[in-house]
């Protein structure tokens, strides 16, 4: 009989986190750089259509990929963890 296994409690513990939350989080902070940036150049951030700064926002995460490093260390943080559909019978 193995001796050196985890116990199952341990097994049972092993959640991954979230890729779908990881992603929102990236772009979340990848929006909040972007109107910051905006700020400090003098525009007004609720002048600027949703549209044109999605796509700020998304250019800069493009040109910032460390901040998906970021996302999951916060996703992490928060627990927020993949959740497993059940298999229906």
């Amino acid at each position: 009989m193995a001796t050196n296994s985890l116990p199952q409690s341990t097994l049972d513990t092993f959640q991954p986190v979230s890729a779908s939350a990881v992603a929102v989080l990236a772009r979340l902070m990848a929006k909040r750089a972007v109107q910051e940036e905006l700020r400090a150049d003098g525009v007004r951030v609720s002048l600027v259509k949703p549209a044109e700064l999605s796509v700020k926002a998304q250019a800069y995460l493009q040109a910032h990929p460390e901040l998906y490093r970021e996302a999951k260390a916060r996703a992490l943080r928060l627990g927020m963890f993949e959740k497993f559909k059940r298999k229906r019978a």
